[in-house]
């Protein structure tokens, strides 16, 4: 019987700028994605059983959800309903992206679970029909399409690659007993409506497409941090514990609650770790595209 496995790589977000909130209700965002090491591994075999089965390990409230409200069961429920495809399939998801905490865990889950289904079954789809497909599970699933390092605008689901950058080392810290829902974060914005020819609004549209470009990787920045620093005052504090061991850079990822340091040598992120023994710490590195598309065997 055949039988895939594929990884789900986190993200961070590189820079993530909240322009303003859109005539629609979303807000209009220019973030640069970027995928890490850490990652969930999804296993999918052929089934004699009709439907789709999904069993989770290393997170015991997603588990014990319904499996069709997970963003992998809806991913491959609308492939089989887009190829009509009858036969069944067994999911196996082992989580190691903590949920809920801004690293699009639940989001690169979905993509891979394209992916994988694609392989699974040998089936093609357009390209464009594919992303079409990751947007309706979620504004990020279309990032985890393509990896590495990327510029995701609108509403962060139209998503166009970048220059990949020399690797960093990444400590990222979840801290166990702080969760911020994302709506939320965006409630707790002070957004006003969106409109690019407000002078601040264009300044920061030129700074960052100069940092998109740039090769360098510095300039870590996220509109989240002051609303959501202001509410959970512990997480500024590992920001600034990530900065005083050694990070030469330190931001919130997404929406929180993880914080995540780059730093100048993978044993500097280890010592670092110690540090944090009641929180959640993972030593990672960022995966380039040509590492993504060969990892996830894209091309194939």
């Amino acid at each position: 019987m055949s039988e895939v496995r594929i990884p789900a790589f986190a993200k961070i977000n590189l820079r993530l700028d909240i322009l303003g909130k859109r005539a629609d209700g979303f807000h209009e965002l220019r973030t640069i994605f970027q995928t890490i090491s850490l990652h969930d591994e999804l296993r999918m075999r052929a089934s004699r059983r009709p439907g789709i089965a999904l069993r989770i390990e290393g997170n015991r409230p997603l588990s014990a959800e319904p499996a069709e409200k997970n963003l992998v069961y809806r991913a491959v429920d609308a492939l089989r309903r887009e190829l009509k495809i009858r036969g069944g399939v067994e999911i196996e998801l082992k989580k190691s992206i903590p949920a809920g905490r801004g690293l699009g865990g639940g989001s690169s889950d979905a993509a891979a679970a394209l992916l994988g289904y694609l392989r699974l079954t040998k089936k093609k789809l357009a390209s464009a029909r594919l992303l079409e497909i990751a947007a309706s599970l979620g504004a990020d699933v279309p990032f985890f399409l393509l990896g590495g390092r990327a510029v995701g605008v609108s509403k962060g689901d139209e998503i166009y690659p970048l220059p990949d950058i020399p690797k960093q080392h990444i400590l990222v810290v979840s801290p166990n007993d702080i969760h911020v829902p994302t709506p939320d974060a965006y409630r707790w914005l002070k957004a006003n409506p969106f409109e690019l020819t407000k002078s601040a609004g264009a300044s920061k549209l030129f700074e960052f497409c100069a940092l998109s470009w740039s090769t360098q990787g510095s300039g870590l920045s996220n509109d989240f941090e002051g609303p959501v620093f202001r509410r959970h005052p512990r997480l500024a504090q590992i920001k600034g514990e990530l900065l005083q061991k050694g990070a030469a850079e330190a931001s919130l990822a997404g929406s929180g609650s993880a914080v995540f340091g780059v730093f100048p040598s993978p044993a500097m992120a280890r010592r670092a770790a110690v540090g944090f023994p009641h929180d959640q710490a993972f030593v990672c590195e960022s995966v380039s595209r040509d590492r993504f598309v060969r990892l996830m065997r894209i091309a194939e």
